[in-house]
């Protein structure tokens, strides 16, 4: 990526560390924001138009802040854009939408360590399509997370404090949808790192090209969905609020501190940062709606901890290189 990188030895300066600090409180407040600003009246599509123009924003300025915004428009073709960003803009455009669903739909908590798994499918996909290889221990990892994911969902559809009725929209306007999203973000993420292996990239222009593509895709999607109607008799905003534009700034900041991060602390294991966003997100879930998370999750988040430092601290290592 065109970013500035740190030296392999380099420690993180202390603003890397509030950086670091910054995107932890954003992932771990970003699903409570959602299902608090957010009224169910909101029509998906919207939401997401708005956060995609966010990320369209963040990643130009980001691209000024380097320096290369000139640079990368002068080498930029129609061609080139569409097959290194059209498929996974068209995929995130509808993970996108499938995560507006299950905002709405479960706690907060809950969403965020099924959301988890999408590690699952990003290395899945990743060893189909690049060949990279998972370490014995990274499999291990990878089977505590789904077994978390699975305790999730037997928790949430046996919740004996909602009818059946009610327990059925939770698996499948909840739990399903975030699954589904998860499938397709590892996909997404797998074909993202091929083209920026393959067909060179930066990060910060694939947000800019993916974010437009997958905006024309909703669009153009609109003419015959649910939504579309809902736009055409209700208007774009119709139960937008003030508020409904914290979360969608929300996301625009959290877009600038990947960045950031990405740029100065490329040695900083992004794990650590998800692993205490879902702490954050218990955290901030007991302070402000009173809840206290349910038996299962407290069974579950241990295990995605686990799986997720055990999958960062072992990564695969060639024999042949090791020699």
């Amino acid at each position: 990526m065109g970013s500035p990188k740190p030296k392999a030895q380099a420690r993180p300066q202390p603003k890397v560390w509030l950086y670091l600090l910054l995107l932890t409180l954003q992932y771990g407040s970003q699903p409570l924001l959602s299902k608090r600003f957010v009224r169910r009246e909101v029509i998906v599509t919207s939401l997401v138009l708005a956060c995609e123009v966010a990320k369209v924003i963040c990643a130009i300025i980001l691209l000024v802040k380097e320096g290369s915004l000139k640079k990368q428009f002068q080498q930029w073709t129609l061609v080139g854009s569409l097959t290194a960003s059209g498929l996974p803009a068209a995929i995130y455009a509808v993970q996108n939408s499938l995560l507006q669903i299950s905002y709405k739909n479960l706690d907060s908590l809950t969403f965020s360590i099924l959301n988890q798994t999408k590690l699952f499918f990003t290395a899945f996909f990743t060893f189909l399509i690049l060949g990279q290889k998972q370490s014995g221990k990274q499999i291990l990892a990878l089977a505590l997370l789904i077994i978390a994911a699975i305790l999730l969902s037997v928790g949430e559809s046996k919740n004996t404090s909602l009818s059946k009725g009610q327990s059925d929209n939770i698996v499948l306007y909840g739990i399903v949808p975030v699954m589904v999203a998860s499938v397709l973000s590892g996909l997404a993420s797998s074909l993202c790192q091929w083209a920026s292996q393959v067909k060179k990239h930066t990060s910060y222009l694939m947000t800019v090209e993916m974010s437009l593509i997958g905006s024309f895709c909703l669009l153009a999607s609109m003419a015959h969905s649910p939504d579309g109607e809902a736009i055409k008799n209700y208007g774009f905003f119709h139960g937008w609020t003030l508020w409904t534009l914290v979360p969608v700034i929300s996301n625009a900041l959290g877009g600038i501190l990947v960045g950031l991060v990405t740029a100065y602390a490329g040695g900083v294991r992004k794990g650590f940062v998800i692993v205490s966003a879902l702490l954050v997100t218990a955290l901030f879930q007991f302070i402000f709606d009173g809840k206290p998370p349910s038996i299962y999750c407290l069974v579950a988040l241990p295990l995605v901890i686990s799986s997720i430092f055990i999958y960062q601290k072992y990564p695969y290592v060639d024999p042949k290189k090791k020699d």
